[in-house]
């Protein structure tokens, strides 16, 4: 199964990705979990080209460290890495920096997230 083994997407922290915004605190700052959702979807973006017909792939480790603020309007850069594949199973450093002038910054967030290849009709088959 061959696949990248870097991917890397920029988004913009919005009033809706703030810790306020999502209960994971009171400040207009990113929130961690839409921080781990950005880095969830680009380990997916980074698997998508090598999944097989009717292939999908589900998280099922994640261990990262949320280092710095990014406040509303500022740009942070999502970098993911393949580091570990065994059979289904891919392993991905992840990483966050802030964008300053257009170039990645300030560490944001590090860690690791898990996922592992599934077919997801079958999946689906055993969710009761």
């Amino acid at each position: 199964m061959e696949q990248p083994t870097s991917h890397t997407r920029r988004f913009t922290v919005g009033e809706d990705d703030t810790a306020a915004a999502v209960g994971s605190g009171s400040l207009r700052v990113l929130g961690t979990p839409c921080l781990l959702a950005w880095m969830e979807a680009v380990t997916c973006e980074a698997l998508a080209p090598s999944l097989p017909s009717g292939g999908t792939s589900v998280g099922t480790r994640v261990a990262i460290e949320h280092l710095a603020p990014s406040g509303v309007g500022q740009v942070v850069e999502v970098q993911v890495s393949v580091v570990h594949e065994d059979g289904r199973l891919r392993r991905f450093t992840v990483g966050a920096r802030n964008v300053v002038d257009g170039a990645a910054g300030k560490v944001v967030a590090s860690g690791e997230i898990t996922r592992v290849v599934v077919d997801g009709a079958q999946f689906m088959a055993k969710v009761t």
